[in-house]
């Protein structure tokens, strides 16, 4: 199971009729004795405690066994989460249960992973949740927690491309903010030059000798293009 920065408590199914102590330690604070697993034991060497195959019941054997699949199954599900979390994941935990046979099995666990969002950098988020989101769903049966961790991995993707795209819009209209002016000029002299021409057919005399006011021309194609609206303001 992965956990997210905030700590979850771990749901452990019950193996059938092992009714042993349960231990939780740590990866790195595991039974001083590997034989009985117990941080307490002196170094028996598992020569009081651990009994072998032959010394147990065709219960206690199938209870042993199962253990045994359980502890593979956690170790390789808990390992599928680091692997995959590299950076982000920390070191995994375990929950521990004694067997018929006196020996600790794995058969539960987290590995805890940094899922908080790099401040200021939606892209380094995004980059960021992918990565949580595929340490979340890198076993092969992820768990209920997993797919929650993976569900905020999503949820804070989604928030950080809109984020991304608000930026990005931002730098867009600034980029443009000078666009219109450059498209209303030729538009401008166009209708300038249109009606210099018309009046250079009506008066050809006066329009090889008059000055041309330009001012003059500008306002006329302003109120040129005022008349032309539908509504008029008050």
């Amino acid at each position: 199971m992965i956990a997210s920065s905030v700590s979850s408590v771990i749901s452990t199914p019950a193996i059938a009729r092992v009714a042993r102590t349960i231990a939780t330690e740590q990866t790195n604070r595991l039974a001083a004795c590997g034989s009985c697993g117990s941080s307490a034991c002196g170094g028996c060497g598992g020569a009081s405690k651990v009994r072998s195959s032959e010394q147990l019941s065709d219960e206690e054997r199938k209870q042993v066994d199962a253990l045994k699949a359980r502890d593979r199954e956690v170790r390789a599900h808990e390992q599928a989460h680091q692997a995959a979390g590299g950076q982000y994941a920390g070191a995994a935990s375990y929950t521990f249960q004694k067997g018929p046979d006196g020996r600790a099995y794995a058969v539960g666990g987290e590995v805890p992973i940094d899922a908080s969002e790099i401040k200021g950098d939606p892209q380094a988020t995004i980059e960021k949740m992918q990565q949580v989101k595929a340490a979340a769903l890198a076993p092969a049966e992820p768990s209920g927690q997993d797919r929650k961790v993976a569900a905020l991995a999503d949820a804070k993707i989604a928030q950080a491309r809109a984020e991304l795209n608000r930026k990005q819009g931002q730098d867009s209209d600034e980029g443009e903010a000078a666009a219109p002016g450059e498209k209303l000029q030729p538009s401008l002299n166009q209708q300038i030059a249109e009606m210099r021409q018309a009046d250079t057919r009506s008066e050809p005399s006066s329009a090889s000798t008059a000055p041309i006011d330009l001012t003059a021309y500008a306002a006329n194609a302003y109120r040129h293009q005022a008349s032309a609206l539908p509504f008029a303001a008050a």
